[in-house]
């Protein structure tokens, strides 16, 4: 029964044409539009085909792993999540699949906008290619908790907008528009921002070291306090069916 819910979640997904616009389509768009025109320029000393590639491969991405919450929210109003909890299947089955969903179309994400980057001449090594692709997976991780924490705060109307802004805001503080803030302050304080690290995870692109242990560090306190905050989220929406 559980592994036939997972393939159920991951199906479901594919076949919600707004979510497959968001994760793949849009970021691949505003790519192919940006880039055909600046592809021999360079930000910040790196190709504009590279930086941008990052960018909108960690904004699909991010896109993919916050949407887990519109879905946990609709299920929500309609009484499915009240009819799952009657079920045999555990209820960390139940988050679980959300999140492997959301992986599975972050990953796919990633690849498409890979191949995009390769058309526009992006060439890294195959080792470059992995590392920065498991930075990326692990970067995610307090998103896709962001995601059901919020699936259970907001009703349906609101989660577009909420999901949009949230994916926005956080590309921008991570760099993902361009370096914000220079060296000073407040560069320093966007660094404690886990989508500082997701972008940053383009790093071994050129060569450097992408995450250091405060990146590390970062994403995992963010992860852990989401976790607790999701938890105690949950609690409280469930204690009142």
């Amino acid at each position: 029964m559980g592994l036939l819910y997972v393939r159920y979640e991951l199906l479901r997904t594919l076949r919600n044409r707004r979510f497959v616009i968001f994760s793949f389509v849009f970021p691949l768009v505003l790519y192919v539009a940006f880039t055909s025109a600046d592809r021999h320029d360079k930000l910040g000393g790196v190709p504009f085909p590279l930086y941008y590639m990052i960018a909108m491969a960690g904004f699909g991405a991010l896109i993919a792993a916050i949407s887990i919450g519109p879905r946990i929210s609709v299920e929500r109003q309609t009484g499915w999540t009240r009819q799952m909890r009657l079920t045999p299947l555990p209820t960390w089955y139940y988050f679980a699949a959300k999140i492997l969903a959301g992986y599975m179309i972050a990953i796919l994400t990633l690849i498409v906008m890979y191949l995009a980057g390769s058309a526009f001449g992006v060439h890294l090594t195959m080792v470059h290619w992995l590392i920065m692709t498991g930075l990326f997976l692990v970067g995610l991780l307090p998103f896709t908790v962001i995601g059901v924490m919020i699936g259970h705060l907001l009703k349906p109307d609101s989660m577009g907008p909420v999901t949009g802004g949230v994916s926005t805001l956080f590309l921008l503080i991570g760099g993902g528009f361009g370096n914000i803030g220079g060296d000073g302050l407040i560069h320093k304080i966007f660094e404690l921002i886990p989508s500082y690290w997701l972008i940053r995870a383009g790093a071994v692109s050129l060569g450097g070291s992408p995450w250091t242990l405060e990146g590390w560090l970062v994403v995992t306190i963010w992860t852990v306090a989401f976790v607790l905050l999701a938890r105690l989220v949950y609690v409280r929406d469930t204690s009142r069916v």
